[in-house]
């Protein structure tokens, strides 16, 4: 698990790299534009200077006449007017380039996963344009706070520590529009892993009792207690809000950058991996005992999940449906709250 996370990390800190570059370039590439177009009107009007003064000096020497000298006066500065209008259109013409296709970055260096009829891309493979992308992917980070909920039970009463218990989520989600014409409403599934830990307090462990899993104190001082589920779910959400709409001359964009979205829906998956960390002291020596079992915990896995975004950070809701123990007397389903991340 620890491998795949890094693989995530390292390959979207490259992407970022990239794509924050070539973001730097497009800038400095639209100012360098500006900059010419005023060298532009400063070379052609020095031009200008230069061409009636040589037009002055031979009028003064008697090669040409005072009516010559006016008509090569007023061609002059026809002919640098038009260069100046002319040079100016093409850097104008650059520069509406660069501002129209605002996408470029998106289209030209796209980090994710496409379906349909695009290939799997990384860095900055440039491909066809598609006219109306309606399917996109975004990487997910998901951290916060974890707990377990029972009837009956508040969070004071918990069992365990609410600083301590912690939840972590990564993954890839596609978001698909809906419609033909709106993005108001698009569908956001995928697949992530989520590793979910409940930290114990009051020197408590879980131990296996036949086919219950009870809570018992430790014979010795634990200096930590932890408890991890690690799962493989799949995450459904319907997801709506506004979106900014750019078209060009073979494209169509909807952008939900900067923008409100409210995403609800659920998750259903697998229990990958159940494990106890107990940490403690023995005759002086420091002991980690790690125990990889089942814990009569739920194979399958399925809930209810939401988020509130502004942009690309969201707060995040998720709770599970099934309880956390098959055959317990008092059913306990975990729950998260904390921060999404959908970086596309």
């Amino acid at each position: 698990m620890r491998t795949l996370i890094l693989l995530f990390i390292v390959v979207l800190g490259f992407a970022t790299q990239d794509i924050q570059a070539q973001s730097e370039t497009k800038t400095e590439s639209i100012e360098q534009l500006n900059a010419q177009k005023e060298q532009v009107v400063v070379d052609e009007k020095e031009a200008l200077k230069i061409e009636v003064l040589a037009i002055n000096k031979r009028f003064e020497n008697g090669e040409i006449s005072k009516e010559e000298a006016d008509l090569l006066k007023k061609e002059a500065a026809t002919k640098h007017a038009r260069n100046i209008e002319d040079k100016l259109a093409i850097i104008e013409s650059k520069i509406d380039l660069l501002e129209r296709n605002e996408d470029s970055i998106e289209e030209d260096s796209v980090f994710g996963i496409f379906i349909g009829n695009e290939k799997l891309r990384l860095g900055s493979e440039k491909e066809e344009v598609v006219y109306d992308r309606r399917t996109t992917s975004d990487l997910v980070l998901g951290i916060g706070f974890n707990n377990a909920l029972s009837d009956g039970r508040s969070l004071n009463d918990s069992p365990y520590k609410i600083g301590g218990s912690r939840f972590f989520e990564l993954g890839i989600a596609w978001k698909t529009r809906v419609f033909d014409n709106t993005n108001f409403l698009r569908l956001k599934y995928g697949f992530s892993f989520m590793f979910n830990g409940l930290k114990l307090d009051d020197n408590q462990y879980f131990v296996e009792n036949g086919d219950q899993t009870v809570l018992e104190t430790y014979p010795t001082n634990l200096d930590k207690s932890k408890f991890r589920m690690d799962h493989l779910v799949f995450p459904v959400h319907f997801e709506i809000g506004p979106s900014t709409k750019r078209t060009g001359d073979n494209y169509i964009r909807y952008s939900t950058k900067n923008q409100f979205k409210l995403g609800l829906g659920g998750y259903a998956g697998f229990n990958l991996l159940t494990i106890q960390k107990l940490k403690y002291e023995e005759n002086g020596d420091e002991r980690k005992d790690k125990f990889k079992q089942n814990f009569n915990t739920n194979n399958f896995i399925y809930g209810v999940s939401g988020y509130l975004a502004f942009g690309d950070t969201a707060l995040y809701v998720k709770y599970d449906l099934n309880p956390i123990f098959k055959d317990n007397p008092i059913e306990e389903r975990n729950f998260s709250v904390g921060l999404r991340f959908d970086m596309d």
